[in-house]
């Protein structure tokens, strides 16, 4: 009989309660538990529970835990039915694992990073690991359901905090840089867009901050924004201020479709709105060389009579659309986008809106 023994500690919990919490390596943790992912025998019987692999997560991880200031803090959860103890010792106390016929224990929560932690090279990286002992596989499949049944942090909680956090992921770093940028828009004297990006420090802005994110990270990677990003400090003087003098144009050209609206009244303040015209912004810099409010208003001002911002219909070639029914979904602001680029664009070049696209 081969058994692994760990030196425990045991909290004291609900009564018959069998939790133990120990440190383990990778190889330690594959030897006396494995991952169960959801499937269906032949007769139906579902079994398991684990979801899918996610590679590109494991990866991550994976990259992260290669670092040498690489550290774990969340404990990967071991459930057991069988073949597991937990005795008192002289010294506190210890956990017994028989794996004889194979690993007894199932990855209950952690298996993105008990994964990744197969794949590197760090044998000797240790982990929290915390482990269960449960009567019945039903009891452990409760207990698989209540652990990963929480809550997740907010994910505006998470942006806000980006800007002032360093050395994470890679899939964060343009979100860290356009959640910068959000704040000095939000927070900064003279910023067109002042107090009114909602977020977890400003609840009472009216458009999310996630809207403005995505705004600002399309410009980074392909737009204006672009040519500031290798230099901070260039990014969140001159790269703020273009956003600025254009929603400052903006507000002041669709004044009745912005002052005292909401994303309900008005679709200008919509995510639909503000993705697209941050579209319309990105052409008319590109094509004209605009930075200033004043470069914007004469192009905006010719867009007027083909919106329907608050009331009416839009016209988007053979469909037509009420202008409530724009919702933030990929579909809808792509239409809208193509459409007020596309104006803008005749507009540009001298030639007339499609007036007759609009329908109050």
């Amino acid at each position: 009989m081969t058994r692994l023994k760990f030196n425990a500690l045991v909290p004291d919990q609900a009564r018959n309660a069998k939790v133990a919490f120990f440190v383990s390596t990778a190889a330690e943790i594959a030897k006396i538990a494995k991952i169960d992912r959801l499937a269906r025998t032949v007769d139906g019987t579902p079994s398991g529970f684990q979801r899918p692999q996610i590679a590109g997560h494991i990866r991550e991880i994976g990259d992260y835990l290669l670092r040498e200031d690489a550290i774990l803090a969340n404990p990967i959860v071991l459930g057991f039915v069988d073949r597991a103890s937990i005795k008192k010792t002289n010294t506190g106390h210890e956990l017994t694992i028989d794996i004889t016929a194979g690993a007894p224990g199932w990855v209950v929560d952690g298996q993105q990073r008990f994964s990744a932690l197969r794949e590197i090279n760090r044998p000797d990286f240790q982990v929290p690991v915390s482990a269960f002992i449960c009567e019945t596989e039903e009891e452990l499949r409760r207990q698989f359901i209540l652990i990963n049944n929480t809550r997740p942090l907010p994910k505006g909680l998470i942006y806000e905090l980006l800007p002032s956090v360093g050395g994470l992921p890679h899939r964060y770093q343009s979100r860290a840089e356009a959640a910068s940028l959000v704040e000095s828009l939000n927070y900064r004297r003279g910023s067109s867009l002042r107090g009114m990006i909602h977020g977890q420090t400003n609840p009472h802005g009216i458009i999310r901050d996630t809207i403005v994110q995505r705004v600002l990270m399309n410009s980074l990677s392909d737009g204006a924004l672009r040519l500031y990003s290798d230099d901070s400090k260039l990014l969140h003087t001159k790269g703020v201020d273009l956003i600025s003098e254009f929603f400052h144009a903006v507000k002041h050209v669709f004044h009745d479709a912005w002052n005292d609206h909401t994303p309900k009244t008005s679709r200008l303040v919509h995510g639909v709105g503000i993705i697209s015209m941050g579209f319309v912004m990105e052409y008319l810099h590109a094509a004209t060389g605009a930075t200033k409010r004043e470069h914007f208003i004469e192009p905006l001002t010719a867009l007027r009579p083909v919106t329907a911002w608050t009331e009416g219909e839009w016209e988007f070639g053979p469909e037509r659309r009420r202008w409530n029914s724009l919702q933030n979904v990929s579909s809808d602001w792509k239409m809208l986008a193509f459409y007020m680029v596309r104006n803008a664009q005749r507009v540009v070049e001298g030639s007339r809106p499609a007036n007759s696209n609009v329908r109050g």
